[in-house]
């Protein structure tokens, strides 16, 4: 062969492996882009915005819950333990530090192994290329070698976008570890109940043993296996030298008695979901998705109060419980109807009544007694705490906002309002004897009616405070039947005072007929305190983006419904109430001691018991009964024995726990303390015996006793 020939031929090979090579970079070029297109662009990379949690706090500054679709919290790398930041090395990527997202050595480790067994057993995935596929869900999921290029490209442009600890950062705050979480620190609060920086070893080791696989190495379903995953990462981080022998033994003898098996459903579960329903109805307003957007909301709520709340409405309705099982189980009729005690055994119900066990779900409504419970600050009407329903049957119908129920004697003060309002003294006297109302029944038609007294008494001339001291029914209707306070009138100022409910007009209303959600009630009553100021309930104080930005504030919404002196003759009548009258158990009984005012209510046939008061600080009130309206709490259960309890524990403590100065009732200047005859109730003569009442000026008495005139 000739040397020029040979030239031809090396020459054309190399032409033709420059070819080659040529076609083989635009190939891979090709693949790359086609790849690319779907991948994330380079402003998607440098602006990793993962969703976050959204957490309600109380005015404490307590975590009541959070909110989220994936749960996850981000935390920086500094609070991150070194030892779980070791772990995620050791375990997943020992040589993170040293590949630039992707690891060669592993590549090749995986296709010899793999090439051996004929099967997929050694993966290749770095540190980066999982969190390319945690963030960026155009990579895909599936088993496949296109979507193991995507990972490779995606995860070089990740190492050429953020630094080694930023990645880890990334990493630790997005990688799934089972149980709706996501990130190392809503792992640990959802298994320890603690902030990450305080993670253990072994706990770290746990964690990181989860990665593979969260389902089947949970601690909570599957602890074995949990357990030997655990002490694998042990091992390994004792092999590359994290850990010293002595302490790989130590760590692998440790039991899993750390873990929680169930998470709390959060303080105020009953409050916050209020607050959810609320974020709701706004987040288009402020352009906020309040499941993913890590937003801050801060409440009213103060977590001391509401852990008070909670508790003494516990134990009152533990009592109160007693005494309706009591009831039921003596009538055995109803308690037959009312338990289906031929589908369910006896003595298996009479035992979960008795909080032995949860009692079946469609058997609640009729056998448990349940509640609400809501106090405000009097003055800004602000919610310091709310209870929805049993803490220890939590459901979703919120009794405190939701429940419309008979409000029975604690509607009264709207009547004796009103006639204070329309110019009649404290001293006005009205015959203490029978009436008769007309009331319309369920079906249309209308029925005489004869309220009585709660004690069935009668008697002569009775002054409104007196009437009202011993919540007399029949003092009431009168003052309605005789225009005193007509029911149209009575109805506006409680529409007034905030009651958004049906309030019908007719006589019957003196006796809190119509129905009224507890929250109301409690705002209601609220202005008196505040010299005749409504403040409309509200729960948020703050709403601030996860960087701090305020996007929304609350303040205090407030009118003036009533007359300073008005609001303060009202208060001085309910103080009474609560000194001498049907409240008087608060102070003998429960030792609440402050300037306080409040009243009873109990409704027709027993199934609703009620209490609501305030002092000048906090406006508080309950209401106890069944869900079914006609199953009664039963004879003798009324205001002061079945709601009372709870109110009078609650406002003491939440006084000493607040150390809350104590203070009396403002006295308006419109308001004059003037003496008269203790008997008639007029201007005194030297003879009567006297007495000093509270007036507004030009109401006084300007007629001489005549009882006493000789």
């Amino acid at each position: 062969m000739s040397k020029s020939s040979t030239t031809i031929d090396v020459s054309q090979i190399m032409r033709r492996c420059l070819v080659v090579i040529f076609l083989g970079m635009v190939s891979v070029l090709s693949v790359v882009l086609f790849l690319s297109k779907d991948l994330p662009s380079l402003e998607q990379l440098e602006n990793y915005d993962p969703d976050l949690v959204t957490r309600i706090y109380s005015a404490d500054g307590k975590v009541l819950t959070e909110l989220f679709v994936q749960k996850r919290v981000f935390v920086e790398l500094t609070n991150i333990p070194i030892h779980m930041q070791n772990a995620v090395i050791a375990s997943e990527d020992r040589r993170f530090y040293q590949h630039w997202g992707l690891s060669l050595r592993s590549v090749a480790r995986a296709i010899f192994i793999n090439t051996l067994s004929m099967s997929y057993r050694q993966g290749f995935s770095t540190l980066t290329q999982q969190l390319a596929r945690n963030l960026y869900k155009s990579v895909g999921f599936e088993d496949s070698i296109i979507r193991k290029l995507k990972e490779v490209i995606t995860a070089i442009q990740i190492e050429r976008t953020y630094t080694k600890d930023e990645i880890l950062e990334m990493y630790l705050n997005t990688v799934h570890f089972g149980h709706g979480t996501y990130g190392v620190e809503a792992a640990t609060k959802r298994f320890f109940g603690k902030e990450s920086m305080d993670l253990t070893v072994d706990e770290s080791a746990m964690l990181v043993g989860l990665l593979p696989s969260p389902a089947s190495y949970s601690p909570i379903h599957h602890p074995k296996k949990a357990i030997r995953r655990r002490n694998t990462v042990l091992r390994l981080l004792r092999d590359q030298k994290f850990i010293q022998v002595s302490e790989f033994h130590e760590y692998r003898s440790k039991t899993l008695e750390s873990v929680q098996e169930w998470t709390s459903r959060g303080t105020a579960p009953y409050f916050t979901e209020y607050v959810r329903r609320l974020l709701e109805k706004i987040d288009e307003e402020l352009g906020i998705n309040i499941y993913r957007d890590g937003l801050k909301i801060y409440t009213t709520v103060d977590s001391r109060l509401q852990k008070i709340a909670e508790r003494t409405v516990l134990e009152t309705i533990q009592e109160d419980q007693a005494r309706l099982n009591r009831r039921l189980f003596n009538n055995r009729e109803e308690f037959e109807n009312l338990a289906y005690l031929t589908i369910y055994p006896e003595d298996t119900l009479k035992a979960m009544m008795a909080g032995e066990g949860e009692l079946y779900k469609d058997l609640r409504d009729k056998l448990l007694v349940q509640c609400a419970f809501v106090a405000l600050d009097s003055k800004t009407g602000a919610i310091l705490a709310m209870v929805g329903g049993r803490p220890d049957y939590h459901d979703q119908f919120n009794r405190a906002v939701q429940a419309k129920r008979q409000p029975g004697s604690v509607f009264k003060p709207f009547v004796y309002t009103t006639a204070l309002d329309n110019g009649y003294p404290v001293t006005e006297q009205l015959l203490n004897q029978p009436v008769v109302l007309n009331v319309q029944n369920m079906d249309g038609t209308w029925v005489k009616w004869k309220p009585q007294n709660y004690d069935g008494s009668t008697g002569g001339l009775t002054t409104l405070r007196e009437g009202l001291r011993k919540s007399m029914n029949l003092i009431s209707v009168r003052m309605v039947q005789q225009d005193i306070a007509s029911s149209e009138q009575v109805k506006k100022t409680a529409q007034r005072m905030g009651i958004s409910t049906d309030i019908r007009a007719v006589d019957a209303l003196a006796l809190g007929t119509s129905e009224v959600y507890p929250i109301e009630m409690v705002a209601a009553y609220a202005a008196y305190s505040n010299k005749g100021v409504y403040s409309k309930p509200f729960a948020i104080t703050r709403i601030e983006d996860r960087y701090g930005n305020i996007l929304k504030e609350y303040f205090p919404e407030q009118k003036e419904v009533l007359s300073e002196e008005t609001a303060y003759l009202m208060t001085s009548l309910l103080q009474t109430v609560m000194d001498r009258g049907t409240g008087g158990s608060v102070r003998w009984k429960y030792k609440f001691n402050r300037p306080a005012a409040g009243k009873t209510g109990t409704t027709q046939g027993w199934s609703d018991a009620w209490f609501v008061g305030f002092t000048p600080q906090i406006s508080a009130g309950g209401w106890f009964g069944v869900d079914d309206f006609r199953v009664p709490l039963g004879p003798g259960q009324d205001g002061t024995k079945a709601a009372l309890p709870a109110w009078a524990k609650f406002m003491k403590a939440a006084h000493d726990t607040l150390n809350y100065p104590v203070q009396k009732f403002e006295i308006p200047a419109g308001i004059q303390f003037i003496e008269i005859c203790s008997v008639s109730k007029k201007s005194p003569l030297p003879a009567c015996p006297v007495e000093k009442e509270i007036f507004k000026k030009g109401t006084e008495p300007t007629q001489k006793c005549k009882v006493h005139r000789t």
